[in-house]
C-alpha cells in the first residue's frame, strides 16, 4: 500500500504490547496494546487503537490527542483534581501540556489520533 492510500482500521496490523515505567504507575501494572493503523512519513501524526487493563498512571501530554472510547470505562484527571469519566461512545481532545492522571476502571479500548507538534 503506497503512503497516499486511504486506511481501513479494519485492516490486521501488527500489535505492541507494552506495560508502563515504575515510576508512571500509580495502581496495578496493566497490560496495554496498540494497532497502529498510520503514521505519517513525518513521524508526528498517528491513528489506530489503545487497549488497557486496569490501573492507574501518570500522563503528561506532548502531543495534541483526539480519542473515542469503543469500550470500557476510565477516569482522567489534570493535576488540579479535575475528573472526567469516560466512558464507550464519548470524544474527546486532550491537549498538549495536559497533565495528570489516567485510570482504567473497567478495560478500555480507544480509537487515537495524535500530532506530535514540534516543541
Amino acid at each position: 500500500m503506497s503512503d497516499s492510500s486511504i486506511r481501513k482500521f479494519d485492516a490486521a496490523v501488527a500489535v505492541q504490547e507494552y506495560r508502563l515505567p515504575a515510576e508512571k504507575r500509580l495502581h496495578g501494572n496493566p497490560l496495554q496494546r496498540i494497532w497502529n493503523h498510520y503514521t505519517d512519513a513525518s513521524g508526528k501524526f498517528s491513528a489506530g487503537v489503545w487497549s488497557s487493563e486496569q490501573g492507574k498512571w501518570k500522563i503528561a501530554y506532548t502531543e495534541e490527542e483526539y480519542c473515542r472510547i469503543l469500550k470500557g470505562l476510565s477516569v482522567i484527571t489534570d493535576s488540579s483534581g479535575h475528573a472526567l469519566r469516560v466512558a464507550a461512545g464519548d470524544e474527546f481532545v486532550v491537549p498538549r501540556g495536559f497533565v495528570g492522571t489516567w485510570e482504567v476502571i473497567e478495560p478500555t479500548e480507544k480509537t487515537y489520533v495524535i500530532y506530535e507538534a514540534d516543541t
